[in-house]
């Protein structure tokens, strides 16, 4: 894969959440879902299968274009890749 996805920091963070099996969604740009099911193998290996990954496959403006109603879906986590740094938000639940 030529672009770095952070994939060891994504793997991190899913590994430190504390249910045994969780549920993410990966939300790639259009230029970068080429490279979604690639990026999905190497994290299938990095969490050891702790983790079910979906790829979001509506379109992705950027990170202001979060759907929100994925949390009705049971997700655990929204990944949202991207050109720029996006912080977390501590109170977002």
């Amino acid at each position: 894969m030529d672009y770095d996805l952070e994939l060891n920091k994504i793997a991190g963070e899913v590994n430190k959440l504390e249910k045994n099996k969780v549920k993410i969604c990966l939300q790639f740009p259009d230029g970068l879902k080429a490279n979604a099911t690639e990026a999905v193998k190497e994290l299938e290996k990095k969490t050891h299968g702790k983790a079910t990954f979906f790829i979001w496959s509506g379109s992705n403006f950027g990170g202001c274009d979060y759907p929100w109603y994925l949390k009705d879906l049971g997700f655990d986590l929204l990944i949202n890749f991207g050109h720029c740094a996006f912080r977390k938000w501590p109170d977002a639940q």
